[in-house]
């Protein structure tokens, strides 16, 4: 199928047809995934679908730390009141 990039203010985008959005059940988001030579459009239900089971995960493999030191570890909390 051939599409055409159209112009939607500074930027370039897809126009995809009703037709395309329902028979791939595309709602809001999609995921672009790059391959050699090809994009590939992938429909999203949820962005963060799964993600309390991943989670959980790193909680059983101890690979949930925290990557940085607390923000507030040398801040004097005295002086906010």
């Amino acid at each position: 199928m051939e599409t055409s990039i159209i112009k939607i203010g500074n930027s370039k985008g897809l126009l995809l047809s009703k037709t395309i959005l329902e028979k791939y059940d595309i709602k809001e988001k999609v995921e672009l995934i790059f391959e050699k030579d090809q994009i590939i459009i992938r429909p999203i239900e949820k962005p963060r679908k799964d993600w309390n089971i991943e989670f959980k995960k790193m909680r059983l493999n101890d690979d949930d730390r925290l990557l940085m030191n607390d923000v507030f570890e040398n801040e004097n909390l005295e002086e906010w009141n």
